[in-house]
């Protein structure tokens, strides 16, 4: 079982390293307001027909369609649609409840489990939606051109797979002995099912954020019992970000393969002060190892071994 990796962070926290959530949120918002400026572009310079061109344009490329000739055509769109927002409540709710549940997510197993959770339960999500759409029989007619945007679902995989792995998780501890997972992930649940009722797509919807759930739940799941279904994906980014990067900074320290490497170099050389990292240190997080095993490592303790030996 993997040992919970705590960030060394606040527990609600905006702008510091290895923030995965606060990236997420600032990409959102970077095309939110970017779609934004091209709506009022469009408006301001063709009138009350702009509206429809906009759509038609650009916001059509980048939705998810509930029709599977349209998907085929645009396959794309079951990844862009999870960045893409319009409307300004839409996308203030949604990054609320993203940096929400991505803190806590990001708190309690780490950060390197926030972007392939959201990609994971972000695309369940569109798949149940346009499965869901084609599959009861008379939604497709009732929704001709059907199609949905949004990081909803991934919200939700995020709000399930936290859930999941810590319920008692607590905020505010000073309210009373603060506020329960569970509880926050309730008022979630409540919330986007209210928001479906009153919605024409609202039964496409309900669909598409239990897809996303499930998601969550089987991802961190699988996590729990030691199998990380995010780590290839998490290597192959690292591998793309650091290609031009020195070759003794292309080491991915949160790679099973890399932390043995490093190891097997560290056991062959004395123990001494290496730069900032001290034997006692070193001591402590090989005691850790041959304790709770390679995945117990926090970051910081991954690239301390990794400063170590590249000595």
């Amino acid at each position: 079982m993997h040992a919970l990796e705590k960030e060394k962070m606040p527990r609600l926290s905006l702008g510091e390293g290895r923030n995965m959530v606060t990236q997420l949120v600032v990409v959102n918002l970077t095309i939110f307001i970017f779609l934004l400026f091209a709506k009022v572009i469009y408006t301001m310079e063709i009138g009350r027909e702009g509206d429809a061109l906009f759509y038609k344009n650009i916001m059509n490329w980048l939705r998810l369609p509930a029709d599977f000739s349209m998907l085929l055509r645009r396959p794309w769109t079951l990844l862009t649609s999870l960045f893409t927002h319009i409307e300004v409540l839409q996308v203030f709710t949604n990054m609320v409840w993203l940096w929400c549940f991505g803190t806590f997510l990001q708190h309690i197993a780490g950060y390197q489990r926030i972007l392939p959770m959201y990609l994971f339960g972000g695309l369940a999500g569109n798949l149940f939606y346009i499965l869901g759409v084609q599959a009861i029989p008379g939604l497709h007619s009732l929704l001709p051109g059907a199609a949905t945007m949004g990081s909803s679902p991934a919200i939700m995989a995020m709000a399930a797979g936290a859930t999941l792995i810590s319920p008692r998780y607590r905020i505010f501890p000073l309210l009373g002995g603060g506020i329960p997972l569970w509880i926050i992930t309730i008022v979630y649940v409540g919330l986007s099912i209210g928001t479906s009722v009153t919605s024409a797509n609202g039964i496409a919807y309900l669909i598409q954020l239990t897809g996303g759930g499930l998601a969550g739940l089987m991802f961190m799941y699988s996590w729990r019992k030691g199998h990380d279904w995010g780590a290839g994906f998490n290597h192959l980014l690292f591998k793309l970000t650091h290609v031009f990067h020195p070759a003794s900074q292309q080491i991915d320290p949160n790679h099973p393969k890399s932390a043995a490497k490093i190891l097997a170099k560290l056991e062959s050389q004395p123990y001494r002060r290496i730069g900032q990292v001290p034997e006692q240190r070193l001591n402590e997080i090989l005691d850790k190892i041959n304790e709770m095993g390679l995945d117990s490592l926090s970051p910081e303790e991954r690239e301390t071994l990794l400063r170590a030996s590249d000595n």
